[in-house]
């Protein structure tokens, strides 16, 4: 198996170089045809949208999910090439699996969207038990480090890992501080990361979301929705005037993965309709 470099301080001109696109075409730029690309949790929500358009990209996705259901039900109606795959990204063993089933399947890796998350469960700081603050950081925070590690291990050509983060990882909420702080941790994560993976031709690269209308999301809401709250009001109040979609995250992954964005690295996009601004 092929390792990164382990010196975090090289030099420049040790660095793998990028790259002159300049002639290249918009159109040649944005293509992924003869990639090869896995997104966790994505089997709904921002993941399967993300799927959904690296495929159209012309990416062969492996559509990874801890529900298997979903994740067929996303290769399946994808266009392009997309094969379902199953993993727990609280198991470290079955990221390594996924990773090995990309080469093996496909004979390389080139994209890894560490997308799977589980989301805030709001509550007072003081009453947060020891189990669920360790399972917010397993998921959000090992789980996103573990991924990246394993895929940066298989990128023998080098690739881009892009890390889902969030607003929360920028600023604080009350209520909602253990996923603030996993949040804040992935943000420092694909920081450090791009640093140390530079030397190996990988970009790692982050996406923050603001609130977005998915399953996941709306699970969160339901009993606030039931006491009353407009919903649906209150997530299109952005500077936009409305509630953000999965593809609207989707597109912006998109562009990060592709060459257009090839002197990207280390940072963290904001996907927020501007809350962030305020």
């Amino acid at each position: 198996m092929r390792r990164v470099s382990d010196d975090p301080n090289c030099g420049p001109t040790s660095r793998t170089s990028v790259p002159d696109h300049t002639a290249r075409s918009l159109i040649d730029l944005f293509s992924l045809a003869g990639r090869v690309a896995v997104v966790t949790g994505g089997g709904r929500g921002i993941g399967a949208a993300t799927v959904r358009r690296l495929a159209e990209a012309g990416a062969q996705v492996l559509a990874a999910d801890l529900d298997a259901a979903s994740a067929e039900h996303v290769a399946a109606s994808a266009q392009g090439s997309v094969v379902a795959a199953s993993v727990d990204v609280a198991d470290t063993t079955s990221l390594a699996a996924l990773a090995d089933r990309a080469v093996s399947d496909f004979g390389r890796l080139d994209i890894w969207v560490n997308n799977a998350g589980i989301y805030p469960t709001t509550g007072p700081a003081i009453d947060a038990t020891d189990e669920f603050i360790d399972r917010m950081l397993l998921i959000n925070v090992r789980g996103t480090f573990a991924g990246a590690r394993e895929a940066a291990r298989r990128m023998i050509d080098g690739g881009v890992i892009v890390n889902v983060a969030s607003t929360a990882g920028f600023r604080a909420a009350a209520g909602i501080s253990a996923y603030v702080a996993s949040k804040h941790a992935v943000v420092g994560l694909t920081k450090n990361l791009a640093i140390e993976l530079a030397a190996s031709g990988i970009r790692v690269v982050g996406v923050a979301p603001g609130v977005i209308d998915t399953p996941g999301v709306q699970e969160q809401l339901a009993p606030l929705k039931a006491a009353g709250l407009d919903v649906g009001a209150t997530m299109s109040r952005t500077l936009l005037g409305r509630a953000g979609q999965p593809d609207d995250v989707a597109r912006v992954i998109t562009f990060l993965v592709s060459d257009l964005a090839a002197w990207v690295t280390g940072e963290v996009v904001a996907v927020d309709a501007g809350s962030l601004a305020g």
